[in-house]
C-alpha cells in the first residue's frame, strides 16, 4: 500500500502532434444530419419595418421621452411612470392622441398638467397636432407605477 514516489528527471517532453481537420472521422454535417428543420418557416420570415407612430417607432419612442420629462410637482417622479399615462396613439400623419389621468380629480394641477403635456409632446419633431384626453376611469392608484417610481419613492 505504501508504494514510494519515484522522482524521474528529464530534460524535454515531445511536443505532442497537432490535431487535424483530416484526421476528424466525421464532418459535424454528416454526424449531426437534421431530419426536420422546425425553424424554416421561422428563419425564412424577414423582418418588417415598424412604423414611426406605432409603440418601437421612433416618433412613438420621442413622445414617451417627451411624457417622461414631466414631474408631478408633488411626487418626485416623471408622470409616465407614475402610471398616469393611459395610452398614447400617433398616426403617421403627425397626430397624437394622449389619454392620461391624475392621482385625484383635487390635484392641484388638475388645470395646468394637461396643458403641459400637450406643449411638450407637440414640441417633439413629427408631431403636428396633440389631443389630450383626461379620463378619471379608471381611477389612478399605485399598482400603476413602474418598478422605477416604486424604487424612487422607497416603496419596493
Amino acid at each position: 500500500m505504501n508504494d514510494p514516489i519515484r522522482i524521474e528527471e528529464v530534460d524535454a517532453v515531445p511536443a505532442p502532434p497537432r490535431a487535424r481537420v483530416e484526421d476528424a472521422p466525421d464532418t459535424p454535417a454528416e454526424t449531426f444530419a437534421r431530419k426536420r428543420d422546425y425553424l424554416a418557416g421561422f428563419l425564412a420570415q424577414q423582418p418588417t419595418g415598424i412604423a414611426a407612430g406605432e409603440p418601437g417607432g421612433a416618433l412613438y419612442e420621442a413622445v414617451i421621452e417627451a411624457l417622461k420629462e414631466i414631474y408631478d410637482p408633488e411626487i418626485p417622479v416623471n408622470i409616465y411612470d407614475l402610471g398616469l399615462i393611459y395610452g398614447v396613439e400617433v398616426s403617421d400623419a403627425g397626430h397624437c392622441a394622449v389619454t392620461m389621468t391624475l392621482t385625484t380629480p383635487h390635484c392641484p394641477v388638475a388645470e395646468s398638467m394637461p396643458g403641459e403635456v400637450e406643449l411638450r409632446v407637440g414640441a417633439v419633431p413629427g408631431i403636428a397636432i396633440v389631443d389630450v384626453n383626461l379620463v378619471w376611469d379608471p381611477p389612478w392608484d399605485p399598482a400603476k407605477m413602474s418598478d422605477e417610481a416604486r424604487l424612487e419613492l422607497g416603496m419596493l
